[in-house]
């Protein structure tokens, strides 16, 4: 009967020893290549197992980039050593850079589909503005509103605001996540904001504030999409002027008219959690205008004295 069994091999252990530790290789990774234990693999370096299936020698001298012959055990001291071939075994790949291009492959492919996964930012993902009135008085309270648009839905954003030290912000809608008079600065960690997100907060200058000074106010709105940290500086529309006029008043001319009544009236509207003090501001329009105390620091409904005929 045919026997199909590889004929064997006599192996020289130091050799493949000497050789794999010459290329750096592990007994790990030659007994995945050649399809064996790593105690088999030792058992050949010790020359436990003096012979090997001539199939298990070829995989291992091609484990080891090798010819087959300079595994061989020598018949004779005399004989002539057969030469090292640094390449692989003819017509074959090495096994060893097969592996690392196979795992090249696999790591391009995963940063490649996280980046199509991933769909690239806008260059312009956030926008806004800050509202700020034309005036405020010593001690007197000033709204301050922001307005900041996505062009993603976003899962968070936080929002920095900064203003003069010895200011207070009183009043906030939705309140600061985190709040520091002293040093003049707030934020805001605000969790699946809308696209067009909303803040409006009160600030109240120092009693002592001279008039003729201006505020500008600044701050960025921060968002990390897909990972990626995208900072927005918010501009402002407006310079905060110390006046002895109210910040309803627009056109400081020390009456509020109409037009102002009712800008105020969709400011009040759309934030129903801040005090305006719609009552005071109602009183000014309904009067010829009105007057600022710089005693007592509030402002006061005035109306014009029409005199008698004579």
């Amino acid at each position: 009967m045919k026997s199909f069994s590889s004929p064997s091999v006599s192996i020289d252990g130091e050799v493949i020893r000497r050789i794999r530790e010459e290329g750096r290789l592990t007994q790990l990774y030659v007994s995945k290549v050649v399809g064996v234990t790593t105690d088999t693999v030792s058992r050949w370096e010790n020359n436990r197992y003096p012979t090997m299936r001539r199939d298990n020698a070829l995989r291992l001298a091609e484990a080891l980039e090798v010819d087959l012959a300079s595994i061989l055990y020598k018949l004779s001291d005399t004989a002539e050593e057969p030469a090292l071939k640094a390449t692989s075994v003819p017509g074959r790949k090495s096994y060893r850079l097969y592996y690392l291009l196979a795992l090249l492959v696999f790591v391009l492919a995963g940063i490649v589909f996280t980046y199509l996964r991933r769909a690239p930012l806008p260059a312009n993902l956030l926008s806004g503005h800050r509202r700020v009135p034309a005036y405020t008085a010593p001690g007197a309270r000033v709204p301050i509103q922001l307005e900041i648009n996505s062009k993603k839905k976003l899962k968070g954003l936080i929002v920095r605001e900064e203003f003069p030290p010895g200011w207070n912000l009183v009043e906030a809608d939705p309140p600061p996540t985190s709040l520091d008079n002293l040093h003049g600065n707030a934020r805001w960690m605000i969790r699946n904001p809308s696209q067009q997100q909303k803040i409006v907060y009160v600030l109240q200058p120092p009693e002592n504030i001279q008039f003729g000074r201006e505020v500008r106010l600044q701050g960025e709105v921060v968002a990390n999409p897909d990972g990626q940290r995208f900072a927005y500086k918010v501009p402002s529309k407006g310079v905060l002027k110390i006046a002895p006029l109210h910040w309803a008043d627009m056109d400081g001319n020390s009456k509020i008219d109409d037009l102002e009544i009712l800008e105020v009236s969709d400011m009040v509207d759309a934030s129903e959690k801040i005090h305006y003090d719609w009552d005071l501001i109602e009183k000014m329009w309904d009067a010829d205008g009105y007057l600022f105390d710089q005693k007592k620091k509030i402002f006061e409904p005035r109306t014009l004295v029409v005199p008698a005929d004579k």
